[in-house]
């Protein structure tokens, strides 16, 4: 059984950090693509970043391109995200998706999510 649990989440001011994380378990998480979807209050699933098996390749929503990084330890089986310069409009529901190639992101096995705000 696919198994993610995110952590990490919080209330922090706009130009600050945080770095989410995601253990996965049921699955061989090593040769599997993740990726990040957020949920922003009163809107639909958004796609963050998605990150391919070796680490090596990345992709990123405009939206966050310069500011977020997403990595993975495949011997931890954790995926991160590290969120810099945040915004309030990146206030949200974070959620790890476990990302079947191909198919569509936001419909995709995901855990239960961290809720970050970025307030004053």
């Amino acid at each position: 059984e696919v198994q993610l649990v995110e952590s990490g989440g919080g209330l922090v001011q706009p130009g600050g950090s945080l770095r989410l994380s995601c253990a996965a378990s049921g699955f061989t998480f090593s040769i599997n693509a993740m990726s990040w979807v957020r949920q922003a209050p009163g809107k639909g699933l958004e796609w963050v970043s998605t990150i391919f098996n070796s680490g090596g390749t990345t992709t990123y929503a405009d939206s966050v391109k310069g500011r977020f990084t997403i990595s993975r330890d495949n011997a931890k089986n954790t995926l991160y995200l590290q969120m810099n310069s945040l915004k309030p409009e990146d206030t949200a529901v974070y959620y790890c998706v476990k990302y079947m190639i191909g198919t569509n992101v936001l419909r995709n096995p995901r855990g239960q999510g961290t809720q970050v705000t970025v307030s004053s």
